[in-house]
């Protein structure tokens, strides 16, 4: 039992999340941390407008530490009650913080639209998903697009936050949620967000960097087992994964191209500015529609060889300090 109580909130998050997926209609505490984020930002840019790279530097701490000490408070409470509220609490958590089944949802709804010629529909489904502008996309950018969230995002929103919550639980799971969710609204590079977002975005840099890198080879693997192109994956990685401004988005997005034999990447509009950005891949063949349907079944395949991974260390470790 020592060995498999650290380990249920783990796999219950998980179970929970392939089933229901985000509950849309109640509160949401990653929603909850957006609001925070926003709320912040809006009071450093009225009392420091001068100074927004320490007034966002002090945003980040806030956001991140408040974040961590509401879920600690939340599961140790839990579990002085009683270990099985705690696991249920803690579980609870867990599962808002995993996203592999509303990122396979929203894709799905580009892919349905496409499937449906309907491509203004696609376009609107895809730019719920994406940062870029996309009104200048034609059908296949718009595919391009969802592949390309699909794949940096198997680590940001699926993998990431289940290796934090396998060293440290919900708690740190948070810690790493509130960092990306800044990083996601505030740590753009232009002029509205590249002092205030500055802070947010070196430490969401600095928190994906393992998890990146460990779920481009927990691609590769999936791509072999899925019976796509692993020699690919893994040759695209080596080759590709440093094409892109940041050190760790090109890393799932480069095994994904691999795997899949298609170009990702390329040229985008920001904000009405055109950024210049490398390809990723070899344009093996042209995109397709139902390249969104095997980006999710890679995200999926990885999701399962981190969760296993990481609940097996978690069990080792937790327990045998129990």
């Amino acid at each position: 039992m020592k060995y498999l109580l650290p380990v249920l909130p783990l796999i219950i998050g998980f179970i929970l999340d392939t089933v229901l997926g985000d509950p849309y209609s109640m509160p949401h505490p990653v929603r909850l941390i957006g609001n925070m984020i926003s709320a912040c930002e809006k009071k450093v840019r009225e009392t420091m407008p001068r100074n927004l790279r320490l007034g966002g530097t002090l945003l980040a701490i806030a956001v991140s530490v408040t974040s961590f000490a509401v879920s600690l408070f939340i599961v140790i409470i839990a579990y002085m009650i009683s270990p099985v509220l705690g696991v249920m609490a803690e579980g609870v958590l867990c599962y808002y913080l995993i996203a592999a089944k509303c990122l396979k949802t929203e894709s799905m709804k580009v892919h349905k639209a496409i499937a449906g010629n309907d491509t203004e529909g696609a376009r609107k489904a895809v730019s719920m998903i994406v940062g870029r502008d996309t009104e200048r996309l034609d059908e296949k950018g718009i595919i391009k697009a969802a592949v390309e969230t699909v794949a940096e995002n198997t680590s940001d929103g699926v993998t990431a936050p289940v290796m934090f919550m396998a060293l440290g639980g919900a708690p740190l799971g948070f810690f790493y949620k509130a960092v990306n969710t800044m990083d996601s609204m505030i740590g753009y590079k232009n002029e509205k967000y590249a002092e205030i977002g500055r802070t947010a975005a070196k430490l969401d840099d600095v928190l994906n960097y393992i998890p990146s890198r460990l779920t481009a080879l927990a691609m590769t693997a999936a791509a072999f087992i899925l019976g796509y192109d692993g020699k690919g994956a893994y040759n695209i990685w080596k080759r590709d994964r440093r094409n892109h401004a940041s050190p760790n988005s090109a890393q799932t997005e480069s095994a994904c191209a691999g795997a899949l034999g298609v170009q990702l990447a390329g040229d985008a509009y920001y904000f009405g500015e055109l950024h210049k950005k490398p390809y990723i891949g070899d344009k093996k063949r042209e995109i397709e529609n139902g390249d969104i349907v095997r980006a999710n079944r890679l995200m999926y395949g990885s999701a399962l060889i981190i969760t296993a991974i990481s609940v097996i260390l978690r069990s080792i470790i937790i327990g045998g300090l129990s």
